[in-house]
């Protein structure tokens, strides 16, 4: 718990600190990575560039500090960083060179504001931060078998398939002869690769199929930049370089949004690559559950652009629903419409694609009367759905 003084200080200042959280951590980052150019290798450097992981951070910390003071819930945030930050190896001994670069921050932003006072109750609000994800990491850490010097493992690739449009399949093997492990469906990897510019990078990608299949599957849609943006690093070096019998590093297995286990009926709704994690699910439920109900929804721009569309239509059934935006014949025009979605009693959702068709879908849920804790969903890069 944050002390008596320390939470009358955040309480008073978390009004400023929050409204100037996005310059902070745009602060916060140029500093860290100056001292120690080896964190570059564990964040994603387009999110860097956008923006996206400046704001997370700033809401995670934001959102940790309301916690402390009125027990606003925390618990989905953590548990979702502290998956991601597994899957790419943090370590315990980088908490306190972050906690250096981000009280430093706050000062430099803040100036004559940040007393002493002020810069020792938010060094403990960072300090129960840093404590809550290293013990939540540790944890999985630990269930994985992995440890956060050693996350990285070399895997094979045993095959490639083009899936669609600007869309790769990469079916791993372990190159060291060891086992696949176990995983849950709905989870992802880190796939770290060596750029041309010699910079490491990593990104996080779900696996396409079910466990138990003696290989790992991930499957990769190639970023191409729009509005001046440029095109996605990673994915372009797997699509341009990766082939059959080349290695690649991955993380363990991990993420927070998976399968349910029990009865309950399930309702998939996807969008675009989003599919991915529903693949697995859905090749799950046939080897294991084949008279769980399930309701499998997607929507994609084009039917050429529709990944895993046959091995989807013959796992999720013929009463799966697909919309097509450019009206393409195997799919209803247009956006999905969420009243067409059929809802059976006591279900459980899981949504997966561009946050903003996340958000609309799980509007649409809720207005149709499913509880929030029934809607799941997995977003692509930093953030939270809601927040």
């Amino acid at each position: 718990m944050l002390s008596a003084a320390s939470a009358a200080v955040v309480r008073a200042t978390l009004p400023v600190v929050r409204d100037h959280a996005a310059e902070i951590t745009a602060e916060f980052y140029p500093s860290m990575f100056a001292a120690h150019p080896e964190l570059l290798n564990l964040f994603n450097q387009g999110n860097q560039a956008s923006g996206k992981q400046q704001l997370a951070l700033a809401s995670a910390v934001v959102a940790y500090a309301r916690h402390l003071l009125d027990g606003t819930p925390f618990g989905p945030i953590a548990e979702r960083t502290a998956h991601k930050h597994v899957s790419l190896g943090v370590r315990p001994d980088q908490y306190p060179i972050v906690g250096k670069h981000l009280i430093g921050a706050v000062a430099t932003v803040l100036g004559d504001a940040v007393t002493p006072e002020v810069a020792a109750a938010w060094d403990e609000v960072y300090w129960l931060f840093a404590v809550t994800l290293i013990a939540a990491e540790a944890r999985l850490f630990q269930a994985a078998g992995v440890t956060p010097d050693t996350p990285w493992r070399p895997w094979r690739v045993a095959k490639c398939d083009e899936e669609a449009v600007d869309t790769v399949s990469f079916t791993l093997v372990p190159d060291d002869g060891g086992p696949v492990p176990v995983f849950e469906p709905g989870q992802y990897v880190s796939v770290a690769v060596d750029l041309p510019d010699g910079h490491r990078q990593p990104r996080q990608y779900s696996l396409s199929q079910a466990p138990g299949r003696g290989a790992l599957r991930i499957t990769v849609r190639r970023v191409r930049g729009a509005d001046g943006t440029p095109d996605g690093a990673v994915s372009s070096f797997l699509h341009d370089h990766e082939r059959t019998d080349d290695t690649l590093l991955l993380g363990p297995p991990a993420g927070e949004v998976v399968l349910a286990a029990g009865d309950r009926p399930v309702v998939l709704v996807s969008a675009g690559i989003g599919i991915t994690p529903m693949v697995s699910m859905l090749d799950h439920l046939a080897t294991t559950q084949p008279s769980r109900e399930v309701v499998a929804v997607h929507a994609e721009l084009s039917a050429d652009r529709h990944a895993h569309r046959e091995e989807y239509a013959r796992l999720a059934g013929p009463d799966r629903l697909t919309w097509y935006e450019n009206g393409d014949v195997g799919g209803q025009a247009g956006r999905v419409d969420v009243e067409a979605i059929p809802l059976p009693a006591d279900a459980v959702a899981y949504l997966c694609g561009p946050i903003a068709f996340m958000r609309d879908v799980r509007a649409g849920l809720l207005r149709r009367g499913m509880h929030s804790d029934d809607i799941r969903y997995e977003v692509f890069g930093p953030g939270m759905l809601e927040g």
